[in-house]
């Protein structure tokens, strides 16, 4: 029996070995020499059954669907050729008796809500996940169905329940945020309630066995700056529960060094031309990851100790820690299918016990925030077959116009140069307005059997005391630091005499009545206020910094995404409306579609206006600025980009009546231009709102001037 990993079944091709910058240039290895190389101790071996694990990653692309194989994206096709091209290569040379392909998830990767039609065909039973739930032979994953704020307004469901999608949250993690920026608050209170319920069950797993591995809280986040984000929210305790931030007890996956780790040794050809294998020290550090990855609660090992994991995407199928007992998702999921796959890392049982009184498995539990799980098919309702759909529109550049083409900077953030003194006019500063309402201090979380949640075994969780444990100063003190992790690297002086400042200006705005909580009674309730202000940190810390920010900043300077750091109209991707859209003349992009007839009447005077020398409407464009409004990150897309004679660029905005965001988003679009102009290298650029469709030929001509 040889057990192996996939890996193993690679090789290169003549066009990988003619990329090669080393002196081996030997050829490909015929199939004798691969299939030696590949069974290693069982070379001499002959007519060989073979069992795939995980066998959904082992599949044909179809040869039928010239490039239309919507089967995962283009890596997945890779892994899976080389998988069972490697079986081709062996059976060529040995002889395969059969393969026995084993999957608890037999479905093709795709993001097809409709699981059916994703169903590997070859598959003869189907043991789902739902069965092993209903049958104990898993943990049974308890999800969040209500707490003590308001509802989602689309779904009428917690906001925990599917935390990524909600729209505090989404604009925020989507974005390339630094380390240091605090995470939205909507996930701040999920890791609160969270936390406090892993904390009790780290105590009760203590009082039973001092010994024993600690319970183990996972997070899957969307991306690199997202988990970055949450490791620096607990290893500088940003989330106040102190057991589960100790830095060494947490495990940062990085999927790259993983592949690294997974991958097989390079061969290094010695003088004597014989190969050898040395690693180098990232592959040990590679290795040290993987092992502590592969070891998660499993006493007198590496990772044993490891209590909070962090990692951006999927976790692999082959992690099998046992003492998982609560899961954060920070992503989008777009299927079951990635649910349970989510889900089912923390589904591994501590023990197959059997009870002697019942005759079955103790129960056992993993509760689970933002990972909206359940087993309702996503079919479609039966019914007569809707009529079919207006023929769509092509939107796309035109390469005959590409003299209309617009580029500009790709600005990820904005950098500041603080005065050495800083001030705040309080009597200037918007009031922040916190609504308990959308604070949730008590879940409520029940466990998903027979497909839907089981209500008659609600388990709770209420951070009342997490309001008793916290002074006021404290809650200062650490709302003061998380405003300086914001300033402190663009901070020119004395780090001491920025904190000493920040923390008075903290001060100053928590005592200055700027903050108000509704309803009133939280403000009369010194315990609620105090969780109310811990609960909505984040919001607090924006809020601050944004007053200290525009107050204290002479000098801008842009960051710019080094791996693209200019975009322009024709990196759009080409895509399909059925909208009212018309044919443009001066736009690089062929049609412009219309969401009003306030936009049709503007998009007709810029392709004939005489100031106008091109323009585009900023649609799938991914121009975007990053503002902060009550405290919450957010994205908006001003309408129009326009290059006039004159050489200067206007960003063009429409807007009838505005509210206080409009004049948020505005102030942030107007330090945007400022710093990409105080830069030089793209241009002059500005910035214009139009209040009517009547209005836009006197903004052209003043700005032209």
């Amino acid at each position: 029996v040889r057990i192996c990993n996939w890996h193993i079944l690679g090789w290169d091709s003549e066009e990988q070995i003619k990329k090669k910058k080393g002196v081996d240039k030997r050829g490909t290895k015929s199939d004798e020499a691969y299939a030696r190389e590949a069974l290693g101790d069982m070379a001499g071996a002959r007519n060989i059954l073979v069992i795939n694990d995980e066998a959904h990653h082992a599949w044909r692309v179809n040869p039928k669907a010239k490039g239309k194989d919507q089967r995962g994206s283009a890596k997945d096709k890779e892994e899976a050729t080389i998988w069972v091209g490697g079986l081709d290569r062996i059976h060529k040379t040995r002889g395969i008796l059969a393969c026995y392909d084993f999957s608890a998830t037999p479905f093709a990767p795709s993001g097809n809500r409709n699981a059916d039609e994703s169903l590997f065909e070859w598959i003869i039973s189907d043991f789902s996940l739902s069965d092993a739930i209903e049958s104990g032979l898993v943990k049974t994953p308890r999800v969040v169905v209500r707490d003590d704020a308001m509802p989602d307004a689309k779904e009428y469901k917690s906001r925990l329940y599917h935390i990524y999608n909600d729209p505090e949250v989404k604009d925020d993690l989507s974005r390339a945020a630094k380390p240091e920026e605090p995470l939205p608050d909507l996930v701040i209170n999920a890791y609160y309630l969270l936390g406090h319920d892993w904390k009790q069950t780290a105590l009760a797993w203590r009082e039973q066995d001092a010994a024993t591995p600690p319970p183990v809280m996972i997070t899957v986040a969307n991306r690199t700056n997202t988990a970055a984000r949450v490791k620096q929210a607990f290893v500088r305790e940003k989330i106040g529960i102190e057991e589960l931030c100790a830095s060494e007890r947490i495990l940062h996956i990085d999927s790259k060094v993983l592949e690294q780790a997974e991958a097989k040794d390079e061969p290094i050809i010695l003088d004597d031309g014989a190969s050898s294998s040395k690693k180098t020290q990232k592959k040990q550090e590679a290795e040290m990851l993987r092992r502590q990855v592969d070891t998660v609660g499993k006493p007198g090992e590496p990772g044993a100790q490891m209590q909070k994991v962090i990692s951006v995407g999927m976790l692999s199928e082959g992690w099998d820690a046992k003492t998982v007992t609560h899961i954060m998702g920070l992503r989008a999921f777009t299927s079951q299918l990635l649910c349970e796959q989510v889900v089912g890392r923390g589904l591994r049982r501590t023990s197959y016990d059997i009870d002697e009184s019942s005759g079955r498995f103790e129960p056992e539990y993993v509760n689970v925030f933002g990972v909206p799980f359940s087993f309702l098919p996503h079919s479609e309702s039966a019914g007569d077959a809707p009529p079919p759909p207006p023929s769509p529109t092509r939107i796309e550049p035109d390469p005959d116009k590409a003299d209309f083409a617009i580029s500009w900077p790709n600005v990820l953030r904005i950098e500041q140069v603080y005065h050495p003194h800083l001030s705040v006019a309080w009597e200037k500063v918007e009031s922040l307005e916190l609504n308990a309402s959308d604070t949730a201090s008590i879940a409520e979380l029940a466990p998903t059997v027979a497909g839907k949640p089981d209500v008659t075994q609600i388990r709770e969780i209420d951070l009342e005391d997490l309001a008793k444990e916290s002074r006021l100063q404290s809650i200062i003190f650490a709302t003061a630091r998380d405003v300086y992790n914001q300033m402190e690297p663009d901070w020119v002086a004395g780090k001491e005499i920025l904190l000493a400042q920040v923390v008075v200006l903290t001060e100053q705005f928590i005592n200055s009545g700027r903050i108000l909580i509704t309803p009133a009674l939280f403000n009369q309730d010194d315990l609620r206020r105090r969780l109310m202000l811990i609960l909505n940190m984040s919001k607090i810390v924006n809020h601050l910094w944004q007053a200290i920010h525009f107050e204290n900043t002479p000098k801008l300077t842009p960051v710019f995404d080094r791996a693209h750091p200019i975009s322009s109209t024709g990196d759009m991707r080409a895509w399909h409306t059925t909208k009212p859209c018309e044919r443009t003349r001066r736009s690089h992009i062929n049609f412009c579609v219309h969401d009003s007839a306030w936009e049709a009447s503007e998009a007709f005077e810029l392709d004939r206006n005489p100031a106008v020398d091109a323009w585009v409407k900023n649609d799938h464009l991914r121009f975007e600025i990053i503002y902060i409004y009550k405290g919450v990150v957010k994205r908006y897309w001003p309408d129009f980009l326009i290059r006039l004679k004159s050489g200067d660029f206007l960003v063009l905005e429409t807007k009838g009546q505005e509210t206080e965001q409009d004049k948020a988003k505005r102030r942030f679009l107007d330090e945007w231009t400022r710093a990409v102009n105080e830069h030089g290298g793209f241009g002059y650029w500005r910035a214009a709102v139009s209040r009517s469709p009547s209005d836009i030929k006197d903004i052209l001509h003043r700005h032209s001037s």
